[in-house]
């Protein structure tokens, strides 16, 4: 569906009601609106993105400069400004002509509102007619359709270019009313075609509000957990969904932001999700998976593999096989020649705090069989395993040989990762 254009705006009942007159850039008038906000004149320019209408009450066109006047409309068509409204009479009794003179040199839209209209009631109609007919006009290409939710997530997730008034309208749209101190936390689910797990766990949660929808291959939600719910967060939605996803199922959360710091940290929490999630399917677990049920992980668990491939996986292939070999060279080469489990040993170790009898448990073999295998690797080494000094060290070395390995299996299966 096309966007809202500027003609259709105009069209809009407090629009008409503002009386506009079109001093230039009559040839401009089907160029789509994205957004329409509302600014004193100096300020409007610094935060918009392109295709947004701007009005401004005229207050900051008032005792200034022609040539401020006209580099302002330049800034403004630079910006990508679908056009320009001013209000005349109150601040501004008439249009400066310096103003329409290079609004017409650059085939800007520059409209006169010649009567009082809060521009409230302008950017509500507008804004919701603009959600309304396109999702804020953008053309990007979805194949789950013109579905209002969905579009929003993908936005926030792909961090396009949006804004708080634009976020907070399409929320509305889609039902999500975070109420005062609620914290967000993303979710990205793999292996499921419809929405139905998110629902069983936003239930468990005591019915947190939640945007969710499904895409080809993965479901996308952002789930808004009130500010009173104690304990910790990540952890209740984690076990949420242990109980509520399908086996077979692997679920990512990302980390939690508070309601209010912004449609940035919206997006932040929602990429976190996606992102560890193509780093659950890609790169091998570090301890051993619960026979059944789905595998839930969580953007703080992979918190180091995503460190590590920041910037890409691929421009960081050379400089993991480097650390990998430096650190772990000999207890590789062992490896190679003698069936062992010594780096998968090593990791599980050094992530439970070197606890032997956790470590054990985990691995599914007795202490004194443990002993030898540490042993074992300590002789290969050189060093102590346990010395403080090399603990950050060797951690990342064995979690960079997991993501090593991950990168050549998902070559050979033809997955994709995340950068």
């Amino acid at each position: 569906m096309p966007a809202l254009t500027l003609r259709e705006v105009l069209a809009l009942d407090p629009v008409r009601a503002s009386e506009p007159e079109l001093l230039a850039g009559e040839a401009a008038l089907d160029r789509p609106v994205r957004w329409v906000h509302s600014s004193e004149v100096y300020e409007g320019a610094n935060f918009l993105d392109g295709g947004e209408l701007l009005l401004t009450n005229g207050f900051g066109l008032t005792d200034t400069a022609a040539e401020i006047r006209r580099r302002y409309v330049r800034e403004l068509a630079a910006r990508g400004a679908s056009g320009l409204a001013v209000e005349i009479g109150r601040s501004l009794p008439t249009m400066p002509p310096e103003v329409t003179d290079e609004a017409r040199r650059l085939g800007l839209p520059l409209l006169a509102l010649h009567r009082v209209v809060p521009f409230v009631r302008i950017t509500e109609a507008a804004n919701r007619a603009i959600v309304a007919r396109g999702l804020s006009g953008r053309s990007v290409v979805r194949p789950w359709g013109d579905d209002h939710t969905a579009a929003l997530l993908a936005d926030l997730a792909d961090r396009a270019a949006l804004n708080q008034p634009e976020v907070e309208a399409r929320s509305a749209l889609a039902g999500f009313h975070p109420g005062p101190g609620a914290r967000l936390i993303g979710v990205s689910v793999h292996g499921a075609r419809e929405v139905s797990s998110v629902d069983r766990a936003v239930r468990l949660l005591g019915g947190a509000s939640v945007l969710r929808a499904a895409f080809p291959g993965d479901v996308l939600a952002l789930l808004a957990l009130a500010g009173t719910v104690s304990g910790d967060p990540i952890r209740a939605v984690q076990e949420a969904f242990r109980t509520a996803a399908d086996p077979g199922l692997t679920v990512a959360v990302g980390h939690v932001v508070d309601a209010g710091s912004g449609w940035l940290r919206w997006s932040d929490t929602l990429r976190a999700a996606r992102t560890t999630l193509e780093l659950a399917l890609t790169v091998p677990a570090a301890e051993p998976a619960a026979p059944e049920g789905p595998l839930v992980t969580s953007a703080r668990a992979l918190a180091l593999e995503r460190e590590l491939t920041r910037g890409g996986v691929d421009a960081n292939r050379d400089r993991l096989a480097r650390l990998v070999q430096h650190a772990l060279g000999p207890l590789l080469a062992w490896e190679a020649a003698h069936p062992s489990d010594l780096v998968r040993t090593l990791e599980v170790h050094l992530r439970h705090g070197c606890s032997p009898t956790r470590t054990a448990a985990l691995l599914h073999i007795g202490r004194q069989s443990l002993y030898q295998r540490l042993e074992r690797i300590e002789s290969l080494l050189g060093l102590e395993i346990d010395d403080p000094d090399l603990l950050g060290e060797l951690l990342a070395a064995v979690c960079a040989h997991r993501v090593v390995r991950g990168m050549g299996a998902a070559q050979v299966r033809g997955l994709r990762t995340v950068a």
